[in-house]
């Protein structure tokens, strides 16, 4: 499993120049596999599941990167707004080119691979709060991730057309919603302590 994993990471971290004129294509991840040393039929054998598995793989491959970069920062003076800025920061900036995150988004766009794109989604932001730090597993589980699944999203797509100096304006919009995430998340949870734990009734139901 290890020589597949190293194999799949090869071939998407050679595989942005190629999609860039090729999109995600058999075409991209065949080039590809060469550029990675390997031979032309690495690509297809690696991604079984076809163009929607290599791009699945391809964010993973970014998730990991990014809790290896904030594993190796110095966050133990930020507070969890800062460090999850400093995290969704940090994921954007392992994108090599914008182009090839807009024509994964189209592929993922397509109402068959939905879920593939909810699945990529929830290991992102569940990535992001890792590498904050978060240890919940009761309801604020759920609720963090979800909360930061709409603010992530809305931030990719804002990155894509910032065309201002050095990203500014996506720093900016990140912040401003990081704010109003916080603040809900806050809010919610207060409410949500109030209620009964759904493993307690479930033990007096049995």
């Amino acid at each position: 499993m290890r020589d597949q994993d190293e194999t799949r990471d090869r071939i998407v971290a050679a595989v942005s120049a190629h999609v860039v004129f090729d999109g995600w294509s058999l075409k991209s991840l065949k080039a590809a596999a060469l550029e990675a040393g390997l031979d032309a039929g690495a690509g297809t054998r690696a991604f079984p599941g076809g163009i929607t598995e290599a791009i699945a793989h391809y964010f993973d491959w970014g998730d990991r990167r990014m809790l290896e970069a904030l594993a190796a920062r110095e966050m133990t003076t930020l507070n969890v707004r800062e460090r999850l800025i400093a995290g969704v920061e940090t994921r954007l900036a392992l994108f090599e080119n914008r182009e090839v995150v807009r024509r994964a988004l189209a592929v993922l766009a397509v109402p068959t691979h939905a879920t593939t794109g909810l699945k990529i989604t929830w290991r992102t932001v569940d990535a992001l709060w890792h590498g904050a730090g978060d240890t919940a597993t009761d309801f604020s589980f759920y609720t963090k991730r979800t909360l930061l699944a709409g603010l992530y999203t809305a931030t990719l797509l804002y990155w894509l057309n910032d065309d201002s100096e050095n990203g500014e304006d996506t720093r900016s919009f990140l912040t401003r919603r990081m704010v109003g995430m916080t603040t809900w998340r806050h809010s919610l949870e207060r409410k949500l302590s109030v209620l009964p734990d759904p493993r307690r009734l479930f033990r007096w139901s049995r």
